[in-house]
């Protein structure tokens, strides 16, 4: 198929170039440089998560002056402290210690006793954590970064006052400010989160021992993992979902699968179910709950629950409001397609802006951000973030579901491959999943990629560049990938996208 045939796609489905919308916004303007050298800095980022501290360190390797204020005095946000890296420490210690268990013998390695040791193995993730966090201290020292410790909010759209964390205060001055303050556990009402027994995915990253019972309120990606996790080590785990589906991003096809596979490690599902409250007064915790249509009420006893029904922009205390700062019913600061809010010199990144709640989604903002301010031009194509879940086996995605192809009308195909028919998974014993492929009947553009299997989060960007790049199902199918590899099965899938596969 010639190039332009192949690269012709229907103006549905063309991504945007922009990050936020509406007509106020809808200019793309110019961005402004600064030079450094003056007292006041070129740019100040509220916020050392993965967006601000990414943010930070770009600015000062373009050359601005910069200084990244946290208020949690270690940096790496609520990612590296208390959430995605410390939780995929505890999934893979967890993962190791069900494999030890379960599988270990049919791979003839025979263990006379199998025992978890819950504190060393919250060690071994604070020690990950530990090391990261002092790594971030590093490159801020290697690029020049000042990292101001304490709780900054707004004088003015240039000056940032910081009480800081020794008690004291001091005011930053910035020509250009971005606010990347990241994103906290939404509350429930009728639930009091106290990190014991009802805690948040703070809370489950730190139990000192391990719940008989386990309630997970939320199937999303934060709930399936923690789940996972203390499942793994011997929890008996229900999950609870407001909604009719877990994960409501993911591909409805592969969703049902990922379920069925979930429920064969144990996880129980209460789906279409709202939690009204917790009693805490017991030595259990009841649960009171009712069909989210309404109906008759139940009562779910458990040890622990874990409240994870989502994230919301965290920006309490800033001033947003002293400086007119324009904001979504949802909170969300609004920006232009160069991250620059209604006042000028003030922008926003990562989970305060729409989009999706991640931490790569984070950073590519905030690299894209800052050269924004250098007077280049970028942007972030939120159609092409993928997302991950990592339990065991993964799942990762990137671009449209199934149901969004059918929803713009447009006509494509279906490829897929099951991890049965792969090498690499047969020879490993571990061959539950599927790749799906979604392309443009008539262009062969592919639309979208899910994958259910072992390491899906390391396999998907083979698909997040061929997206990125307009590639074809059939450019994938005539790459040629190393045998045995669990990504021959991306291969596959894509010839039977575009033609047939050959081992199925």
């Amino acid at each position: 198929m010639a190039m332009a045939s192949r690269r012709k796609v229907s103006s549905l489905l063309s991504s945007s170039r922009h990050l936020y919308y509406g007509s106020r916004y809808s200019s793309i303007g110019s961005c402004r440089g600064f030079s450094s050298g003056s007292e006041e800095n070129d740019v100040v980022v509220i916020g050392g998560g993965p967006g601000g501290y990414v943010a930070a360190i770009k600015a000062a390797q373009l050359g601005f002056k910069t200084t990244c204020i946290e208020k949690r005095g270690a940096l790496g946000g609520t990612c590296l402290n208390v959430g995605c890296i410390p939780s995929k420490a505890l999934l893979h210690s967890s993962h190791m210690y069900h494999e030890a268990k379960h599988s270990f013998a049919n791979h003839g390695v025979k263990i006379s006793s199998v025992e978890v040791d819950v504190p060393a193995m919250m060690a071994q993730k604070d020690k990950a954590v530990g090391n990261l966090t002092k790594g971030i201290e590093g490159l801020f020292k290697k690029n020049k970064v000042n990292y101001v410790k304490g709780y900054g909010k707004f004088l003015s759209p240039s000056e940032v006052s910081v009480d800081t964390l020794d008690g004291g205060n001091t005011v930053v001055k910035g020509k250009n400010i971005i606010v990347a303050t990241g994103s906290d556990v939404k509350s429930l009402p009728g639930i009091t989160i106290d990190e014991e027994r009802i805690v948040s995915s703070s809370g489950a990253l730190a139990l000192k021992e391990i719940p008989k019972r386990l309630v997970v309120i939320g199937a999303g990606y934060i709930g399936l993992e923690m789940g996972s996790v203390w499942g793994r080590l011997g929890s008996e785990v229900n999950v609870v979902e407001f909604a009719p589906d877990i994960v409501p991003t993911m591909d409805g096809e592969v969703r049902k699968q990922f379920q069925r596979a979930l429920e064969k490690q144990k996880m129980k599902f209460m789906l279409k179910t709202k939690v009204l409250s917790v009693d805490a007064s017991g030595n259990t915790l009841k649960l009171t709950l009712e069909p989210s249509a309404g109906g008759d009420q139940t009562i779910l006893e458990t040890d622990v629950v874990l409240v994870s029904a989502g994230r919301v922009p965290f920006t309490a205390g800033l001033g947003l409001e002293k400086l007119g700062i324009e904001t979504d019913k949802a909170g969300r600061i609004l920006v232009n397609g160069r991250f620059a809010t209604n006042v000028p010199g003030v922008y926003a990144i990562g989970d305060v802006i729409p989009g999706p709640m991640l931490a790569h989604k984070a950073e590519e903002d905030g690299v894209a951000c800052v050269e924004c301010i250098a007077g280049k031009e970028a942007h972030v194509d939120y159609d092409l973030v993928p997302g991950v879940v990592y339990t065991h086996p993964e799942v990762a995605y990137v671009g449209k579901t199934e149901e969004q192809v059918k929803t713009l009308g447009v006509d494509y195909r279906v490829g897929k491959f099951p991890f049965l028919a792969n090498s690499r998974a047969k020879t490993i014993d571990d061959a539950e999943g599927v790749v799906k492929i979604l392309a443009e009947k008539e262009t062969d553009k592919i639309l979208g990629v899910h994958i259910m299997a072992p390491n899906a989060g390391e396999i998907i960007h083979e698909a997040v560049l061929a997206l990125h790049y307009g590639a074809s199902s059939e450019d994938i199918a005539r790459t040629c990938h190393a045998h045995p590899t669990m990504s021959e099965a991306v291969k596959e899938a894509a010839m039977a996208t575009y033609d047939k596969p050959i081992h199925i």
